[in-house]
């Protein structure tokens, strides 16, 4: 008999743990009768900015919308102008360079470092030109970027320092999270994510009151005060219900998190085979990374991942095209990425999440390590 399938992510296992939590929440939504911008919603923004250490976090539509109104708002905020070049790496979801492009700005893609898969001050110094005005620093995978040394820089060349935390629920650095480093820190709650909602939701964490104000406004259609507007907004308000299933997953954030730790760990003392290396680690230190994904690096990636999914493994690429060679920015000019190009087609997800089983993790470890691919 075969064994059983192991899938890349089961969020229906995830979810098991709090179903009757989750059901209960949703009817005392219905029954309640209040479905956007009520008591939930501002529940949760105070819960998840003590969790963040942040001093405000404004609940919006989903993650682009997030990062697209901090944006808006440093914009009207004579922060930034239209035309105003904004760094970011060419290694992440096309989220981050869609709400550069979305406001008006220019973005201007990095490079990544070939052994973490993160962008920092050298690959960002070295696109640098006197049109830029910001720099958005993602934190990939679960990983913080090299954050002090990003802020030392943008502060020496007068930028504005944005973070796209969409992966990075959970990570810190010295005891500060994202929205502790930059202006603030556009979250996305879409299902997948560390702390993910049972739909699209997002969230905006600073501690910059301006800021916060002025999102809270634009994700209203630009008003604080029903049917008087100040200002050409939109409508993206994390509603009633997602804010409800939210707040119970936030029961079990912590302990899911250590659950992802105690996976990552497994993965890397198991995992030998020579034509396949885990990212590498920027810190020692353990809770700067959330792992929101296990990636490792093969020169054999597509027979891998072929491999696996023969022995019933499921996995994914994250990302396979860089958003410099994305169709929808094929007129955007940009400098040689050679380590982002190469690591697109070497990089591969592992299943990790919480109430994957260890004897399922040792089967991932296992098919990995007699991989018989070869180099070359």
């Amino acid at each position: 008999m075969a064994d059983p399938q192991i899938p890349f992510l089961d969020l229906k296992r995830v979810l098991s743990f709090q179903r009757d939590a989750l059901v209960e929440a949703a009817t005392r939504v219905i029954d309640g009768g209040m479905f956007v911008l009520g008591e939930n919603l501002a529940a949760f923004e105070t819960r998840f900015a003590r969790l963040c250490g942040v001093d405000a976090v404004i609940g919006v539509g989903n993650g682009l919308d997030a990062l697209r109104l901090t944006l808006r708002a440093a914009i009207d905020g004579g922060r930034l102008a239209r035309g105003d070049e904004v760094i970011l790496p060419a290694h992440t979801f096309i989220a981050t360079a869609l709400a550069v492009s979305d406001c008006g700005l220019v973005p201007v893609f990095a490079d990544c470092d070939p052994h973490t898969a993160l962008a920092g001050v050298a690959e960002f110094d070295a696109c640098r030109t006197p049109h830029t005005r910001a720099a958005i620093a993602v934190h990939l995978y679960g990983q913080l970027c090299e954050m002090p040394a990003l802020q030392a820089w943008c502060a020496q060349h007068e930028l504005l320092l944005f973070e796209d935390a969409a992966q990075a629920h959970g990570a810190s650095l010295d005891g500060l999270q994202p929205g502790r480093f930059g202006l603030a820190a556009a979250y996305s709650f879409f299902p997948t994510k560390n702390l993910g909602a049972l739909g699209d939701a997002g969230g905006v964490a600073t501690c910059d009151p301006a800021l916060a104000e002025q999102v809270r406004r634009l994700r209203n259609y630009g008003s604080t005060e029903k049917y008087i507007h100040t200002e050409r907004g939109l409508n993206s308000r994390l509603d009633e219900l997602q804010a409800a299933l939210l707040l119970v997953r936030l029961q079990r954030f912590e302990a899911e998190l250590a659950e992802r730790r105690r996976l990552a760990a497994r993965y890397r003392e198991g995992l030998h085979h020579p034509l396949l290396q885990p990212l590498a680690l920027r810190t020692d230190k353990p809770e700067s990374h959330a792992w929101h994904l296990f990636v490792v690096r093969s020169p054999r990636r597509d027979a891998l991942q072929a491999w696996l999914a023969g022995h019933g493994i499921g996995s994914q690429i994250h990302y396979p095209r860089p958003i410099h060679r994305q169709d929808a920015y094929r007129d955007t000019a940009t400098r040689p990425l050679p380590h982002t190009e190469a690591l697109c087609g070497e990089i591969l997800s592992l299943p990790l999440f919480p109430g994957l089983t260890d004897a399922e993790q040792d089967r991932v470890i296992e098919a990995c390590n007699a991989f018989p691919g070869q180099a070359g």
